[in-house]
Parts: structure tokens; sequence; C-alpha cells
């Protein structure tokens, strides 16, 4: 019987790279079935003639025209704008996606957040750097405050949005949600009331905290624009973790220097890095970290974990989990 190859684009002495050969050594009929291929991305090409499954980041067009037997591509991140190129979709290859690697920690961080804004961290610690004793700002009084009791609301509550409403339900926070597809679940864990996206505007009006975790496409481009903007209850709070363009940075600007926005958690930009004359570098009470809340060292143990699940699903003819939609465009 001849095995299937899979190309794994991890270098073979990379310690990330050790996850997926112990997990399909241990696994008999994986071990049996397949002949895993370590490369780094550059060597690719001596590879990629032969092999039917890859493992990658990205896939460029030149290595596709050069992959007869190709059938699978296992992507590693969970987002899939600028990959499911017409080229991919035309020679009909199984995209899959790294959807539930980032659960529980992009979940933390938009909880990490969420406790700065609550607790005033963001002022504290400014104030810590400046070698100054103040409780309090001169401007912007917003008096420190709980999560108790507070609504958080989860703009697509896909894997990593039920990470999160797991953790908030342990601050006794009222989770609510929206979703595309309302009996699609994960953890299935206790959401207050989930709504569909035809209501968004509902949802944003009771958010004192609110979180996107959307997939991007054309459906979700600057989403939240500034009649979008305009539904969120005054004083709330609002995380991007999907995509920037999903937010139109400059209605964003005007909802916080209004006071619509009391404060903004931004991993993820229109453009990125984000350009050096933005506003919101300066402006106080916005929280920057640079496409980093998915960042982990589980990260590869997660994806290796996924991978060997969908193998032995691919092997057997079962339909793939993660599996790339036209229609939904993720």
């Amino acid at each position: 019987m001849n095995k299937i190859k899979a190309l794994i684009l991890l270098p073979p002495e990379d310690e990330d790279a050790r996850y997926f050969h112990d997990l399909i050594s241990l696994d008999p009929e994986l071990h049996e079935r397949v002949e895993l291929i370590f490369a780094r991305s550059e060597e690719a090409a001596a590879y990629i003639n032969q092999v039917e499954v890859v493992v990658c980041g990205n896939l460029s067009d030149d290595l596709l025209a050069e992959a007869p037997v190709l059938r699978w591509i296992m992507f590693w991140s969970a987002g899939m704008d600028g990959k499911a190129r017409p080229g991919l979709l035309e020679r009909n290859i199984s995209l899959t996606n790294a959807s539930g690697v980032h659960g529980p920690n992009i979940a933390e961080h938009v909880l990490a957040w969420m406790l700065m804004f609550n607790r005033r961290m963001d002022f504290h610690y400014k104030m810590q750097i400046e070698g100054k004793w103040r409780r309090e700002p001169e401007t912007n009084r917003r008096e420190a405050s709980e999560l108790t009791d507070k609504t958080l609301g989860i703009v697509g509550l896909g894997r990593i949005g039920e990470a999160l409403a797991k953790r908030a339900k342990a601050f006794d926070m009222r989770v609510v949600a929206t979703k595309r597809d309302l009996n699609s679940r994960y953890e299935g864990n206790d959401i207050d009331e989930l709504i569909p996206m035809s209501k968004l505007p509902e949802l944003l009006s009771q958010s004192d905290h609110l979180c996107i975790a959307l997939p991007y496409t054309p459906l979700t481009h600057h989403l939240f624009n500034e009649d979008m903007l305009g539904h969120c209850k005054t004083g709330s709070f609002l995380y991007n973790i999907a995509r920037g363009k999903i937010i139109d940075e400059s209605a964003l600007i005007q909802a916080l220097k209004s006071g619509k926005l009391a404060g903004v958690g931004l991993d993820v930009f229109e453009q990125e890095p984000l350009q050096a004359e933005s506003e919101l570098w300066t402006l106080p009470n916005v929280l920057i970290t640079p496409h980093t809340a998915g960042l982990t060292p589980l990260y590869f143990k997660r994806t290796a974990e996924l991978f060997t699940a969908n193998l032995k699903r691919y092997i057997n003819k079962a339909p793939l989990a993660n599996l790339y939609s036209v229609d939904k465009g993720y």
C-alpha cells in the first residue's frame, strides 16, 4: 500500500515539528498510512511534486503549479482571507484552517484588556512609568469598576468567542452573542442570549464590552462603520482581534473622541504595521498590541492535534473539519 505523503513546512529539527511527528507515530493507523516530510519553506519545491497533503502558512502559485497530486492543504492560521485564491479553488483542492487553535490565548488577551480598562490599569501603568502617585486622571474621570453583572457582546460566536464567553461567565458577566448559524456550536457553554447577525444593532446597544471575532469577508468589510458604531452603548468598550478591515478606523477614532466608546483594545488594523501617524497611537483610551493575540507556546501542539484528527477523516474519506466554504468565504 502506497503511503500518503504529507509535507509540513517546518524544519525537521524544529521543536514544533515534533508534535506532528509524535502524534502520527503513536497512532497505528496513521503511522502505517502516512509518510511525513518536514522542510523549510525554501525547500518546498524539492518535495511539492510528490505530496498529496501540505500543512503550511501559505502556498505560492508557483508551488501550486508544481503540485500535480496535491489534494488537501491545511493552513495553520484561522483566517482564510488571501489564501483561498482562484487557482486553488479551480483545482478543487480541499482547504482547511486551524480554527480552534486560538481560543484560549485570544480569549485571555481580550479578558486582559477588559480587566485593564475596568480597573483603570491603563492609567495606573502610565503613572507608574512617569513615577507619579495619582489615583485618578485629571480628565476622563472614569472610575474603576467591576465586570460583575456587566454585559459582554460577542460578534461572531466561533471557537474564540466561546472560549471568551466561558471565561466571562467566571466573572459573573451576562453574555450575548451573534452567529451566522445559530444551530452550530462547539463547546456549547452557557450563553444568555444568542441572536442572528440581522439583530447586531440590538446586541451593540446592550453591551458594556464588545468583542469582534468575525471572519473577514466582503460582507464584513467595514461592517463597523459610523452608522453601526452609532448603535453602541454610550461609554462601552470595544475589542477587535479579528481583522482590521472589519472596522472603519476613521469612524472608530471619532467614536472614541466623542465619548461614544470609552475605550478600545486593538490587535489588528486596516493597514499593518499601524502607520506612525495614526491617531490611535496617541488617544488615551486605546490599548494596542501588534497582531500578537494569537501567539501561544501551544500553537503548533494544537495545530498538530487538529491536523491528526482531520488526517484520520481524510484517510477514511469522511468530511474534513474546518473546511473552507466558497459560499461563506471562510
